[in-house]
């Protein structure tokens, strides 16, 4: 493919990329070890709801970084495609050429960093690239200038309103404002993210308020500089920025956690367990079952020792799969025939052992939820996230690419 044809992509329809990778969408007969499912039905009604919080002008532009949070980009993604979702956000170029090679459509905006060397990606695979900094953006216009670019790069501004992670200062409004006259880009949006917007405490709102204003105060001087024909997009909300700060003069949101039924912690999910639905079961099989007598141990370290005769089941994932092994001993269960089943000994590469005694009609090949509902039972991704001492975003995104994704 030539620089020409690579400038001409659509990126509402992209077409010149190798067919999805295969396993994508595996059968029930693939389901023989472990693996993620994925509800369509729950996505779609957190999508109608998080849209039913912003004005109507306001796209939702979903963060699908990290494996869409461990569930599966391409999945995810093209269910978006489906419900006429057009805009979607990764953290790096590598994670848009996947999307890319699996047919996603659309603008797909890089937020991170990306090195010059990689900026002709952008090009390939009709990627849309923040400006992480004014250095970031001249490094960019000088790329552009180069390629002989038959139209103007697109490009996000991001702006540092008090995170101090990525962006240009919102202080630096003359710098901003340079960005939107350089040649060979096009500044199609501009945004920032809120820091704080997950707290409920005075301080965390002051802050968050703050960080609000002076973007908006930015917008105010920077959006229009030399009458541009087209308005940069302005989006500030996360997750917890759609549910506990409504903005009316936005043009797009990024939802993030919030899309896949969950919040950070299990306080906040359950505040919205009437609200939003998680879309994420993770299931594995039992593999055998094991007798032990009063005195007999189990597992590395003879972590476990029986005090009674125990039946033990050996289930089928472990920590390679994202199973935090913090979870050893811990109080943690997995659900076997709609009951709980005690975690017990340590959490090994690639099986856990629980505790069956009081489920005897467990069997080899039985089906094990580690995350998810089984009849009358549940486990939430948010409580164990809490267990294991972190977040549920950081529990799901290390669910492993091992682990089969099925949209159901």
């Amino acid at each position: 493919m030539n620089t020409v044809e690579l400038h001409a992509i659509d990126r509402n329809n992209f077409e010149n990329s190798p067919k999805p990778l295969s396993g994508t969408a595996p059968t029930d007969a693939s389901r023989s070890r472990a693996w993620i499912e994925v509800s369509r039905d729950a996505l779609r009604h957190n999508v109608r709801y998080l849209q039913s919080l912003l004005p109507d002008h306001c796209a939702l532009m979903p963060v699908v970084k990290a494996n869409a949070y461990g569930h599966g980009a391409g999945l995810i993604a093209a269910e978006l495609n489906r419900m006429g979702i057009r805009s979607f956000c990764v953290a790096c170029v590598s994670e848009g050429i996947e999307l890319r090679r699996q047919h996603i459509s659309g603008e797909l905006l890089v937020l991170g960093y990306t090195h010059p060397d990689q900026f002709p990606l952008l090009d390939q695979y009709a990627l849309t690239q923040t400006v992480v900094d004014h250095a970031h953006a001249l490094a960019l216009s000088a790329y552009a200038c180069s390629a002989s670019r038959p139209s103007p790069l697109p490009v996000h501004i991001a702006v540092d309103t008090g995170m101090h992670r990525l962006g240009e200062p919102a202080e630096h409004a003359a710098r901003i404002g340079e960005i939107f006259t350089l040649p060979g880009l096009q500044v199609t949006g501009m945004y920032t993210h809120l820091a704080a917007a997950g707290g409920v405490d005075a301080a965390s709102q002051s802050f968050t308020l703050e960080q609000i204003n002076s973007f908006y105060r930015l917008a105010a001087q920077t959006c229009f500089p030399g009458n541009r024909p087209v308005r940069a997009r302005l989006h500030l909300q996360a997750s917890y920025g759609i549910l506990r700060y409504p903005l009316p003069d936005v043009d797009c949101a990024r939802p993030g956690i919030a899309l896949y039924g969950l919040l950070s912690n299990a306080a906040d999910t359950r505040l919205y367990a009437d609200r939003l639905r998680p879309v994420l079961s993770l299931r594995a099989r039992v593999a055998a079952i094991h007798r032990l007598s009063p005195g007999e141990s189990a597992g590395y370290d003879m972590a476990y020792t029986a005090t009674c005769p125990t039946a033990i089941a050996t289930v089928t994932i472990g920590y390679a799969d994202g199973l935090p092994r913090s979870l050893s001993e811990g109080g943690a269960a997995v659900l076997l025939h709609g009951q709980r089943a005690p975690i017990i000994g340590r959490i090994c590469m690639d099986q856990l052992l629980a505790d069956v005694t009081a489920i005897p009609q467990t069997r080899p090949g039985d089906i094990a939820t580690l995350i998810g509902r089984d009849g009358p039972e549940s486990i939430s991704a948010a409580g164990l996230a809490d267990a294991c001492g972190t977040i549920t975003n950081e529990l799901l995104s290390c669910l492993g690419p091992r682990l089969e994704r099925l949209a159901l």
